[in-house]
């Protein structure tokens, strides 16, 4: 599989020494769906054909497994779905989609810079961690392919997107 800086191929992923007060922590995008998918060279790799949760997954230098399966939990347990309900109480599968670019910083210039983001060989196994932990509490799950080019498609519900920090 390729390097996620193959996606990007102008801009290099280079770990950066990471100051205390800019610390940065997992990151998740949940958005509220009523179907989702995840093509991969036009091929359907993921999908979920009744109301639940896309989530975009991002790791970061400081993350462990611990992080993960605090995220995994938090995106169970996340109250919005309809009704106030959520994955954990109403069974309603998630698809879990990698996404390093939730760490792009765009303060300077109008280059992305992706140094935030974790680099393929650590956020990997954080992002399966996360698939793991959710799968171990009972969700339905389906994902993406870690590194490919994707294609997301998704029937937003409300729409209601929340980004989570853990």
């Amino acid at each position: 599989m390729p390097h996620q800086a193959t996606l990007f191929k102008s801009h290099s992923i280079k770990p950066h020494p990471i100051k205390p007060e800019t610390m940065q922590r997992m990151r998740a995008v949940a958005t509220r769906v009523t179907s989702a998918s995840v093509s991969v060279d036009g091929e359907i790799v993921g999908r979920i054909d009744q109301p639940g949760l896309l989530v975009l997954v991002g790791a970061t230098h400081t993350d462990d497994l611990a992080t993960a399966r605090a995220m995994a939990a938090k995106v169970h347990e996340l109250r919005i779905l309809d009704g106030e309900q959520s994955c954990a109480s109403t069974g309603a599968p998630l698809l879990v989609v990698s996404q390093f670019t939730l760490y792009a910083r765009t303060d300077k210039g109008r280059r992305p810079s992706w140094a935030q983001a974790a680099p393929s060989d650590q956020a990997e196994p954080l992002v399966r961690e996360v698939v793991s932990e959710l799968k171990r509490r009972g969700a339905e799950v389906q994902t993406g392919v870690f590194g490919a080019m994707m294609a997301v498609a998704s029937v937003n519900d409300g729409p209601f997107t929340i980004i989570l920090e853990i």
